[in-house]
Order: C-alpha cells, then sequence, then structure tokens
C-alpha cells in the first residue's frame, strides 16, 4: 500500500500485446522524498494506510484539473504533517488543529489561489474543533479533507473524538463508554447544521467502489475551490492497521462493518451559497487606515523617500516591562510604513505589567516579509543587563549591539557584533523623565545605523504623542540619542535640530 500514493496505471498499446501496462508517478508528487535518504521513493505511511490512496487521488484531481501551480496545501500535526515532502505545491505546516485558522488567512491574503486544509481526527475533531466550525461558519472559500480513522495515529492510539463506543484504544482500554467518555463526534452532521457550507460529503476507503466515490467527492471539492464558489468539506473514513493491529485487508473490511455503520456515507449539503449582503470586505487606503487626513496623506506622499541602504533589516528590542522596550519597535516599524517600507512588529511578553521581561521582533524590508519572528536580528537594543545577556549571541555577525548603559558588564563575552554603550536612562533621567530612555536609544539607532530618517521619526512622534510637555521631552530624548553617537554632548540648546521646528 505504500506505493498508492505515488503510482497511477496508464494503458497504452503496444506492438506485441493487446495493452501495456505503465506505472507511473503523478507529476503533483516530487520525483523523490527527501525525508529519509534510503527511502526516497517510498512514503512514510505504514502499509495499508488510507492516507497514500488519499494522497494519490488529491494529486490526480490537482494535475487533472490543472490547479498545481495554483495550491496552498496545508497540513498541521499528525500523520498527516510530511505531506509537503510529497506534494509538489505550496506547503504550509500549522499547529495542531490550526489548518483552517491558516487557511482562511492564506486564502484571503491569495484569493486567486485553491487552499486545502488537509487533517485527521485527532486534530481537527479535537484540538481543532473550533478552527473548523467558525471557519465553516463564515463560509470559508477552502476545501477541507479530513481523514478519519477513529482513533489517534502518530501518537500512540489514544481516543479520538471520533473512536466507536466500545473501541478499545490506550487511554479506553475497556472501550470507549458514553458515560465516561461521549459518543463519537459526527463532524458532517455538525456542519451541515450551519448556512454557509456548500458541499459536505462522508466517502470511505473500504473497497473500489467507495474509493471511486471518494475520487469524485475529492474531484468535486476542489472544483468548488477553483470555481471560488464557498467552503467545501470531504470526510473519509479511512484505515490504520497498524494502531488498530490489523493487516491490510481486515482494516479494509473493518471501515466498511464497524465505521460505515457509525458515520453513514452521504452527501450532507450541495448547493450553492445565497448571495450575501455586502459579503466582501471593504477595503481602506493606507492613509485611512492610519488616520491620516487626505490633506496629511498627500503632503507625505510629496515628501521625497528616503534612500534606505538596506534590503532588509531585522532588529530585537528587550528589556524590562514599563522601560518602553514595545514601543520603540512598533515606532519603528510605523516610521517604516511611512518611508514606504514593508514592516512587522512582534511582541512577546509575560503576564506582569511592569519589570516583567518584554521583547519585540521588527523586520524593515523592501520586499514582502515571510515571517515576523527575528531569531538572527542584525540590531539588537538592549534595555538592561539580562536583555544583554540573553540575546546578545542571537546578533548577527557584523550587527549592532545597542547597550543601555556606559560600559559593558564585569567579564561579559564580547560578541562578534559591534557593540554601542549608551547610558540612555541617565540621559533621560537628565532630561526630566526616566520613560523617554526608549528614545534617547531610538535616536541612537537611527544615527548608528542610518536606517531610517530622524525627520520621519519626529513626525511620527509628533502624531502619536498629544501632550506637549511629553512632545518635547521625546523630541529632545531622540536628539539626545543622535548626538550622543556623532560624539556631541546634548544640552537642552534653544535652537531645534532639523525637523523639529
Amino acid at each position: 500500500m505504500r506505493e498508492e500514493a505515488s503510482v497511477m496505471v496508464e494503458e497504452t498499446e503496444a506492438p506485441n500485446c493487446e495493452f501495456e501496462v505503465l506505472h507511473s508517478k503523478s507529476p503533483v508528487f516530487y520525483p523523490s522524498y527527501e525525508r529519509k535518504s534510503d527511502l526516497k521513493q517510498q512514503t512514510h505511511y505504514c502499509p495499508g494506510c488510507g492516507h497514500g490512496i488519499v494522497h494519490k487521488l488529491i494529486a490526480e484531481a490537482l494535475g487533472d484539473l490543472s490547479l498545481q501551480d495554483k495550491t496552498i496545501l496545508v497540513s498541521p500535526v499528525g500523520c498527516a504533517v510530511f505531506a509537503y515532502y510529497y506534494f509538489d505545491v505550496g506547503n504550509v505546516q500549522v499547529a495542531h488543529g490550526r489548518a483552517p485558522a491558516a487557511a482562511t488567512g492564506l486564502k484571503r491574503a491569495c484569493p486567486d489561489k485553491v487552499v486545502i486544509s488537509y487533517q485527521g481526527d485527532g486534530d481537527l475533531a479535537a484540538i481543532g474543533t473550533a478552527e473548523i466550525v467558525h471557519a465553516a461558519n463564515r463560509g470559508e472559500k477552502i476545501c477541507v479533507i479530513f481523514v478519519n480513522n477513529a482513533i489517534y495515529g502518530m501518537t500512540g492510539g489514544q481516543m479520538a473524538p471520533t473512536t466507536l463506543v466500545g473501541q478499545i484504544s490506550t487511554t479506553t482500554p475497556w472501550g470507549r463508554r458514553p458515560a465516561n467518555e461521549g459518543f463519537p463526534i459526527h463532524m458532517c452532521e455538525l456542519l451541515a447544521t450551519l448556512e454557509a457550507p456548500v458541499y459536505i460529503e462522508r466517502v470511505a476507503l473500504s473497497d473500489n467502489k467507495n474509493i471511486m466515490k471518494a475520487r469524485r467527492a475529492i474531484r468535486k471539492a476542489l472544483e468548488i475551490q477553483r470555481d471560488g464558489v464557498g467552503f467545501s468539506f470531504v470526510e473519509i473514513l479511512s484505515p490504520c492497521p497498524t494502531i488498530w493491529g490489523l493487516d491490510a485487508v481486515a482494516s479494509r473490511n473493518w471501515v466498511a462493518e464497524k465505521m460505515i455503520p457509525v458515520f453513514p456515507l452521504n452527501v450532507f449539503r450541495d448547493r450553492k451559497p445565497e448571495p450575501l449582503a455586502d459579503n466582501a470586505p471593504r477595503l481602506r487606503s493606507v492613509p485611512q487606515v492610519l488616520e491620516i487626513e487626505a490633506k496629511a496623506a498627500g503632503e507625505l506622499s510629496a515628501q521625497p523617500q528616503f534612500a534606505h541602504s538596506f534590503h532588509s533589516m531585522t532588529v530585537k528590542v528587550a528589556g524590562f516591562g514599563g522601560q518602553g522596550a514595545l514601543l520603540l519597535g512598533q515606532l519603528l516599524t510605523e516610521i517604516g510604513l511611512r518611508e514606504g517600507l514593508e514592516v512587522s512588529w512582534l511582541p512577546s511578553y509575560g503576564p506582569e505589567m511592569r519589570s516583567g521581561s518584554a521583547h519585540c521582533h521588527v523586520c524593515l524590508s523592501k520586499e514582502r516579509i515571510g515571517s515576523p519572528l527575528v531569531s538572527h536580528p542584525d540590531v539588537l537594543v538592549a534595555m538592561n543587563e539580562i536583555s544583554l545577556r540573553k540575546f546578545a549571541p542571537q546578533v548577527a555577525p557584523h550587527g549592532v549591539i545597542l547597550y543601555n548603559r556606559d560600559a559593558l558588564p564585569e567579564g561579559f563575552a564580547l560578541p562578534e557584533a559591534r557593540v554601542v554603550c549608551i547610558p540612555a536612562s541617565e540621559i533621560a533621567d537628565k532630561l526630566g523623565s526616566m520613560k523617554v530612555a526608549n528614545m534617547v536609544l531610538l535616536g541612537a539607532l537611527l544615527e548608528e545605523t542610518g536606517c531610517l530618517s530622524a525627520e520621519t521619526a519626529v513626525r511620527a512622534i509628533t502624531e502619536k504623542v498629544k501632550k506637549v510637555e511629553l512632545l518635547e521631552t521625546n523630541r529632545k530624548a531622540l536628539e539626545a540619542g543622535r548626538q550622543f553617537i556623532d560624539g556631541e554632548v546634548w544640552t537642552g540648546a534653544e535652537t531645534q535640530p532639523d525637523g523639529f521646528a
């Protein structure tokens, strides 16, 4: 059964016999599978597993419908997680149960693509119940392939939401008892109570006749996605020989004799969606999103763009809660956005409002950003010693570290990055408010790296800070950080630097 994932049969005429049978793999699959160097021609699925058959049916449909180059396959934790080793399409892996949520985002961001959420019963019907129900209720234009083998296959055979009454598993050694574990969940019937789905069908891999029905159901679901009709859901009753403790033939028989009576095969929904009033989201321009008035937006667009010297740049800002590390990161993204860059900001913090650890990831790029996560930042802004010791080893070679002290801690091993010590807290205290230490560091960062325009930073701060006295202090702090890097001492002179008028 391993080869069923990658083999299709084609009949052609031959000179010396009536037919010659050629076995070839669908071009939707990769030529070889790189998961294991010694087993590049076979999948990781157990002999007799239904996933191989379902893979073949999906690949065949995608090939016949010419959808390979338009498809994004979302595979979560479970036996399906290694689908990206087999399908030569766009592949996205997600956390357990989150495939419908990720598929929703992908489809909305790429409405011209066919998005498939490929899930097992321990994934979709357990931890992923909320995601699948709400995606179906919204009528998201995605295709969900639900492989139901009534057990947790990858993690050792625990009871799944679809485990049958009386069925033995590692967590129900006496069999599933409704009084204790509840009844099996019927996902097709549950989703069919919702208004939005357009196609819901349950099929089985119990014999060749039912496999052909499954083939038609998968093809129809993908045609619905190709045509942008709406939400489609195909549940496939599938054998799991290894966990069930049966051979391949007996496991197929078990699907027919045990599963189908509990999960009857049926088309539960097949209709065109009713037109919805105001179905499409309202699109707003960037000035509207930023709440910039039309006149101000025109003035902003008329400003000459800052000549960015980088293609992409990543920054990590870290400190204690209350030091303004997250705000510093937000301002960086705001400045980058105003200068026409692609930006992202990803915060990370504990439950404490103050004194807890807090840091954020900032990406600035001239192209679309693939991930907001920054593993090896080009710049680290460390607002305390703990953050310095924690994140300095992660800084990219030849990067920059801005440390909020006048000297490095004793015994600190110098990293490959360039370290600039700046007593931002002391400078902020002299300016009258310790709260603006983050603005001192922002000014130092802009001057040290030359990544963004100080004038744009001033405009962003002016719009963010409403209190006049705080605005003036923030302005002075920004310029103090810049002048510290230039080797000057900020005296608070009456003459304002460029852009502060």
